[in-house]
């Protein structure tokens, strides 16, 4: 298993954990969208650039509810 795969593994593990959580606290959102920009890196890195187009969306998604929650 190559590194970069590994990341891509973390950064998705991540996204499900932190949205399991969202409700627990408003920083799980935040998480959440650190995950989703993580997501997004894996993405770009793969060369799967619509991936990683539409996580970089879900990160800004998910940090703008963080904004409001927190």
């Amino acid at each position: 298993m190559s590194g970069l795969t590994l990341f891509g593994l973390f950064a998705v593990t991540a996204m499900l954990v932190c949205y399991a959580l969202e409700e627990r606290s408003p920083w799980f959102i935040l998480a959440f969208a650190g995950a989703c920009a993580l997501g997004s890196i894996y993405g770009f890195l793969q060369g799967a650039w619509p991936f990683g187009l539409v996580e970089a969306v879900w990160a800004l998604v998910a940090f703008r509810r963080w904004a409001k929650a927190k």
